[in-house]
Parts: structure tokens; sequence; C-alpha cells
């Protein structure tokens, strides 16, 4: 399954070979400097916004690759029965979103991206509503 790391100034997706090949990419980086909000989404397909775009998505199993909606790309790596880190990314980061179950220790690893990415909002433990076109 996909992990969530950090390596030095940078928060890494790292997928194994499979998923490597169900996403068509390699593992995401993005500088933590680009992390808005750090949530954890108990419900694994809570995590799935807008439209498949590039990836696997096998209903009810498994959903690997990118989603776009109005407001960009979403990356997700989602299976049922886990938790979904949701990571928020601010305007210019590849993506608006990553999404990764985490089976095991779902909120040790927000809690640790939360310590790690400087400026991070805390203000609210929600998710963001996707962007809607006209809104501001």
């Amino acid at each position: 399954m996909a992990r969530i790391l950090v390596d030095r100034e940078e928060l890494v997706v790292r997928l194994r070979w499979r998923e490597r090949a169900a996403a068509r990419r390699g593992d995401v980086r993005v500088p933590l400097e680009a992390v808005r909000r750090v949530t954890v989404e108990p419900d694994w397909w809570r995590a799935l916004r807008g439209d498949r775009r590039r990836g696997l998505w096998i209903p009810g199993t498994l959903c690997i690759g990118t989603r776009g909606h109005p407001g960009g790309e979403d990356f997700v790596v989602v299976r049922p029965g886990a938790p979904a880190v949701c990571v928020a990314l601010r305007p210019g980061a590849p993506f608006r979103l990553l999404a990764v179950s985490v089976p095991d220790g779902a909120e040790a690893t927000a809690r640790r991206l939360r310590r790690l990415a400087p400026g991070i909002d805390s203000s609210t433990r929600a998710r963001e509503a996707i962007p809607v076109p006209g809104e501001s």
C-alpha cells in the first residue's frame, strides 16, 4: 500500500510498483510548504472528489490515480477498510488534494504531517469543499 513520507523538505507519496502501473506515474512529491491542511477521512470513499481521469478505478475496491474537478486535480490512492489521510495543497502545487489510505496509524501520520509542515491551517479539522467556478 502507498505510504506518506517526509524526505527533507518534501512530502512524498511513495507508490509500490503495482500502484505505479495502475496510476501510470511515479511517486508524488510536493514541497512541505505547499501543504495547507491535513485531515483524516474515516470513510475512504468520501476522499474522492470530481471525475476520474488517469488511473485505475474499481468501484468499491480500489481507486488509484488522478481525479479532476473545477478546482483542479486530486491524486488518490484509497481502498475500503482504511481511513484516508487527506492533504490539501496550496495553489501552485501539482494537485489540490492528496488522499492516501493508511490502514494503521492514520491519525498519527496526520499529526506528524501537521507538526512538520510550516504555515499549516489548523483553524478547522474539516476538509475544504471543491471550489465552484464564479465563487470566491
